[in-house]
């Protein structure tokens, strides 16, 4: 299968890079029990410039167990977390395990944030939580700026602001957390390139992280997680560079999906591409690619905003062409892909 259905960096490390952190892992002292703080991890993080210098942070087993630690401080019986949707499905699959009322707010047809329904929203509804994925996942655009803000200052309780993909968007709220005292960023490293380590962090004023901090377990981030994290950090560039190969292809993959006469590609600022069928089902669209060995998301759910909706991560060149020429074979019998 060529493999394009869960957001991942089709990437691997450079054989030398490889080479460095197998030298690094054999120190290990698998004996001992992690530092349950991560200090290292934690400046490592600041070196790389991924959050200000004198921020804290929270880590988490990726996003994941981090919005599970929200919820678990913040959420609970009586209290209620607003989204917009369609978005993460973990959203509202924590919500309903720790017993917080999830309310959904859809988005307008294009997938923009409906800001004056969301407004309205929180004045009824006075939300414990609200969350933002930036850019949104599963359309993976990037909501108006202005929007959010305005929702900040609206909002009593907590806003988080999801940014699983800022490595391919560039666009965050990270740099202006002094400006705010209910804002939360969330990040993970998965989508970077380290979804097998799984490794998420969160930032904010530190009155939030002591709160977060009373409900995350200790020693959740495990010695081998620290280090790969700490030694990949200083490889840096290497991911960037990376982002950069997925943002030109993404570019690529979205000019061609849009010449084909049954798809609709809906613009991205993440690693992937959200498309609508035509004409032609969702369904046996699907299916035809899995009999190309092609693997893609099927985000089709009758009657919702995703209906005859597919999500196509982007890969390497040969794994697009690939998924980009069956595609063409499926919804047209004249294309030649160029």
């Amino acid at each position: 299968m060529i493999k394009l259905d869960a957001m991942e960096n089709p990437y691997q490390w450079p054989d030398d890079m490889i080479q460095g952190w197998l030298e690094q892992i054999r120190a290990v002292e698998m004996n001992r029990y992690p530092d349950t703080q991560a200090v290292a991890l934690a400046n490592r993080i600041r070196a790389a410039g991924l959050i200000p210098v004198g921020n804290s942070l929270v880590f988490g087993n990726g996003s994941d167990e981090l919005i599970q630690v929200i919820m678990l401080t913040v959420g609970g019986h009586g209290r209620k977390v607003l989204v917009p949707v369609p978005s993460f499905v973990m959203y509202e699959m924590i919500a309903r395990f720790t017993d917080t009322e999830f309310v959904g707010i859809p988005l307008r047809d294009d997938f923009s944030l409906d800001a004056e329904a969301m407004i309205s929203a929180v004045r009824e509804h006075n939300p414990a939580v609200v969350i933002l994925a930036y850019p949104n996942n599963p359309s993976g655009n990037l909501f108006d700026r202005e929007a959010i803000v305005e929702l900040i200052s609206e909002c009593n309780g907590l806003v988080v602001i999801d940014e699983a993909y800022h490595i391919f968007s560039k666009a965050s709220f990270i740099d202006d957390l002094d400006q705010y005292d209910n804002v939360v960023v969330l990040r993970t490293l998965s989508k970077m390139g380290l979804a097998g380590i799984r490794l998420g962090y969160m930032t904010a004023r530190r009155e939030w992280l002591t709160q977060f901090e009373k409900v995350r377990l200790p020693f959740n981030i495990n010695v081998l997680t620290q280090l790969t994290v700490e030694f990949a950090l200083q490889h840096y560039r290497v991911f960037q560079e990376q982002a950069e190969r997925i943002c030109r292809e993404r570019t690529r993959v979205e000019r061609i999906m849009s010449s084909l006469d049954q798809i609709t590609p809906y613009p991205s600022d993440a690693n992937f591409v959200l498309f609508r069928c035509g004409e032609c089902d969702a369904e046996e669209v699907f299916q035809g690619l899995l009999q190309h060995q092609i693997l893609i998301k099927n985000l089709h759910r009758p009657g919702t905003a995703l209906q005859n909706c597919l999500r196509a991560t982007v890969g390497k060149t040969h794994e697009n062409e690939a998924f980009l020429n069956a595609l063409s074979l499926l919804v047209t019998s004249d294309y030649s892909l160029q």
